[in-house]
């Protein structure tokens, strides 16, 4: 091949890279600044949309009611943060430092709150501890009754805990995982006790994962909308406020304002992790000695009973839930029947809802995942336009501060506007996958991004040097070698998508409703039972998607990364 040749074919590649790397960042621009600065102008104008300054938050902070809001939202995510991080912390702890017995089965029952929308914790406690609830009635007469104040903060509470559990789990586990056993010995030679080593040793091994632990647990906490929308009862929060100001009143200036509250300690502690992020420093060097488990029983029989515990209040939501669904009226009649999984007498309106989630679920993925790698691999790997690059790359882990709520609230605002072009889409399905792709996309971008680093630069400088496009060695050795990331990023989207209700709750059109509405709607039409038996039918497609991927990229996974051991 002439070198003349070889420059012509670089030179319509490096156009088509600027392309690229230009089309990503436009439909970045559009899907997320443009809504979210949308939803910020909103707040400061009035329903006539005459620009009135700060006088709807002024309006907002001396409305007492709504002031409660945001301090009952405080509250919530403060007590929630504290007892999740505490048990997941010693969750991840049993299992990464402790020679305890059935580590694999209790790592996999701690993510199966993952699998389940938010409102199905809040239906479980209100089958165990609602007015008719199987601990309320002490088993329905057979004990003592067992009554608490559930519809209200102990009930959000209890349900943000089961939500968060996994998350804060997922992150102190990564933490505990790596340390180095050269510091314990250290300090046990001079003398240091088990407490002693614990505070000086471990606790600042993990603050970094402990701090991304808090803040993950807070936001996820303070924006939820499904757990205070089932058990919140006359306890209002932010994201109840919003619905409430929204859907309820039509307020959707007002409505603007609380998204605008509700996003700031979002941002606040998104800018906080990302400082943490930054600072922190490895830990294990190649100097370090893997951390050695000394078998001590009396610690693990401890760890056994306390995970196993946390197991049995997880399976107990779960089983509580399946149980609920398959009862033919609560509490009179408790023979099995599977009465509640037809859903065209309730106001879930059949199993369309369910249909239409997998559709949505299943499109989200394809897409999202397509958009996410070749977003990823123009950013990380192009060597072209690099401040665009940075904007793209800015722009890709923005909407990891953005509630659901406040995505879905700021496409109302800028895809309904009849002067916006792309209004043909609001009301359709693309607006539900578009608001998918959004909100979970930093996650698997991060994950493509990270995939990525670890190829070598000289796959695309060789590709160069032999005037190969960059699209062939994108597709040939890039994707082949990322293959595990990318299809790990596919069930991430799909089963997030299965279970959101914040980020859609506004999108939904009237005749193309969502497994996840639909819960909404028939727990509050009353049809708890129906709602409890959706919620299940989620549960177990996330489930078996998830155990399909294992199964079916075992051997891929064990394939691809045979190379990293060589």
């Amino acid at each position: 091949m002439s070198t003349r040749t070889v420059r012509q074919k670089l030179g319509k590649d490096v156009w088509l890279q600027k392309i690229l790397i230009t089309s990503i960042v436009i439909v970045l621009f559009v899907s997320v600044l443009l809504p979210l600065g949308d939803l910020f102008s909103r707040a400061f104008i009035n329903e006539t949309g005459q620009f009135i300054g700060l006088e709807n938050f002024t309006k907002y902070f001396s409305t007492p009611s709504l002031v409660q809001s945001f301090s009952n939202t405080m509250y919530i995510s403060g007590v929630t943060t504290f007892f999740s991080v505490t048990l997941a912390f010693l969750f991840a702890f049993a299992l990464t430092r402790t020679d305890m017995r059935g580590k694999t089965f209790f790592r996999y029952v701690a993510l199966l709150p993952l699998f389940a929308p938010t409102m199905m914790h809040g239906i479980a406690l209100t089958y165990l501890f609602g007015n008719q609830g199987i601990l309320t009635t002490g088993f329905f007469g057979a004990f003592p009754g067992f009554d608490m104040e559930l519809y209200g903060p102990l009930g959000i509470i209890l349900s943000e805990i089961f939500y968060t559990f996994p998350q804060a789990y997922l992150i102190l586990t990564v933490s505990l995982a790596f340390a180095d056993y050269n510091l314990y010995e250290a300090a046990e030679t001079m003398g240091a006790g088990k407490l002693r080593k614990f505070l000086t040793v471990t606790l600042p091994n993990v603050k970094y994962g402990l701090v991304s632990a808090i803040f993950v647990c807070f936001t996820l906490s303070f924006t939820d909308f499904g757990a205070p929308k089932v058990v919140g009862g006359q306890f209002n929060v932010l994201a109840t406020d919003i619905y409430k100001q929204v859907i309820g009143q039509q307020n959707t200036t007002m409505g603007a304002t609380v998204g605008i509250i509700l996003i700031i300690p979002a941002i606040v502690a998104f800018i906080v992790d990302r400082i943490v992020e930054r600072k922190q420093n490895s830990s294990v060097t190649a100097k370090s000695t893997p951390y050695k488990i000394i078998p001590q029983r009396a610690r693990d029989v401890s760890f056994f009973v306390y995970c196993s515990l946390i197991t049995a209040a997880i399976f107990l939501m779960l089983g509580t839930v399946i149980f609920a669904s398959l009862i033919k009226v609560w509490p009179y009649d408790l023979s099995f029947s599977l009465t509640h999984y037809d859903f065209t007498k309730v106001a879930g309106e059949g199993m369309q809802p369910f249909w239409n989630s997998l559709l949505v679920a299943f499109l989200s993925a394809v897409i999202g995942t397509i958009v996410t790698f070749i977003s990823a691999y123009m950013i990380e790997k192009a060597r072209l336009m690099k401040g665009m690059r940075q904007i793209g790359y800015f722009l890709s882990i923005l909407p990891l501060a953005l509630p659901g709520l406040v995505i879905g609230l700021a496409y109302i605002f800028f895809f309904n506007h009849p002067d916006n072009p792309l209004n043909w889409i609001y009301g359709t399905i693309l607006i539900l996958i578009l608001a998918n792709l959004i909100h979970f996309y930093s996650v698997p971008f991060i994950s493509a991004t990270a995939a990525l680093k670890k190829l070598d630069k000289e796959f695309e400088l060789a590709s160069e040097s032999m005037g190969v496009p960059f699209y062939v060695t994108f597709w040939r050795v890039t994707v082949p070698m990322s293959l595990p990331a990318i299809l790990e990023n596919a069930v991430y989207y799909f089963i997030n998508s299965m279970v959101t209700i914040s980020a859609v709750v506004f999108l939904y059109s009237a005749d193309f409703k969502l497994a996840s509405v639909s819960i909404v709607n028939m727990d509050d039409a009353g049809d708890v039972a129906a709602a409890a038996a959706m919620s299940v039918l989620i549960v177990v497609t996330n489930i078996v998607v998830r155990i399909v991927y294992e199964i079916g990229t075992k051997k891929l996974r064990e394939k691809t990364g045979a190379w990293q051991k060589r």
